[in-house]
């Protein structure tokens, strides 16, 4: 059954890690809680596309922040699974792993679709952010979350953290997330300053979303699994998403594959 996912229209669940530019920008401009009209006109011109797609083999330069800036701050929504909304999966052993498509512990479901790996570089200060920890989150290919929507209460897949190397890498392998009713294709994810950090669920550097390109989104959604996907994209777009419609270039990933082998997501993660 599909559930309700109003979950990132509003401020009043993050507020203190809104107040940010696109927190101030929302109330100023007098949206009613989403901030998601009249912001960001500078980047409505970016396009919906991948920056770099490719078919073939070679790999496209990250997505990368604007002016030197950070990776905006955006909404965990109620789901986020680190113990500030009801479970927390990132004290349990076994959360730390690339590979997210299956449950860890007692839990035995997988998440099917897509195969999808998602690598972003961590920096701070303009260099690699090593030791970093990122803990990655999405729906599955229903648009469900685990802990949490109706028949995956009991599952925690789509759910890992992974600490970043010299190079202020993390890379996640996992299925492509499907497209449910108000939002844009996205995947969320907290940076912490270190592993334990992430592990014991303290304090987090950053917390953010990354978007998808629509072509991509498009050839995905045309693949057995995602039918209800296809309808949820036709009804959106980055330019009215609440979390994206003032300025997602610094957050929209880019992407190489394609539906047979799998895809790979690369972002830039300013910090």
């Amino acid at each position: 059954m599909h559930h309700d996912h109003d979950h990132d229209r509003g401020l009043a669940f993050d507020l203190p890690r809104l107040l940010d530019r696109r927190g101030v920008l929302g109330m100023l401009g007098g949206a009613v809680l989403l901030g998601a009209v009249g912001c960001g006109d500078d980047d409505r011109s970016a396009a919906t596309t991948s920056p770099v797609i490719s078919e073939g083999p070679g790999a496209p330069p990250p997505g990368t922040a604007s002016a030197g800036g950070e990776i905006p701050d955006e909404t965990a929504g109620p789901y986020p699974g680190d113990g500030s909304n009801g479970p927390n999966v990132l004290t349990e052993s076994g959360v730390v792993r690339g590979d997210i498509r299956s449950s860890f512990g007692s839990a035995t479901g997988t998440a099917q679709g897509v195969p999808l790996t998602v690598e972003l570089t961590v920096t701070a200060d303009g260099t690699p952010y090593k030791g970093a920890a990122v803990y990655l989150w999405h729906c599955d290919r229903e648009g469900r979350y685990s802990l949490y929507s109706e028949g995956v209460t009991a599952e925690n897949y789509l759910r890992g953290v992974q600490e970043a190397g010299a190079d202020g890498k993390v890379r996640f392998t996992t299925v492509f997330p499907g497209a449910y009713a108000g939002r844009w294709p996205h995947i969320h994810f907290e940076v912490y300053a270190t592993l334990k950090d992430a592990t014991s669920a303290s304090e987090g550097v950053k917390t953010t979303q990354l978007a998808f390109p629509e072509d991509v989104c498009r050839k995905v959604y045309a693949t057995s699994g995602y039918e209800r996907s296809i309808t949820n994209l036709s009804g959106s777009s980055l330019e009215t998403d609440n979390v994206f419609s003032d300025g997602h270039a610094s957050q929209l990933a880019a992407l190489t594959g394609n539906t047979r082998t799998g895809y790979t997501a690369r972002l830039a993660v300013p910090v």
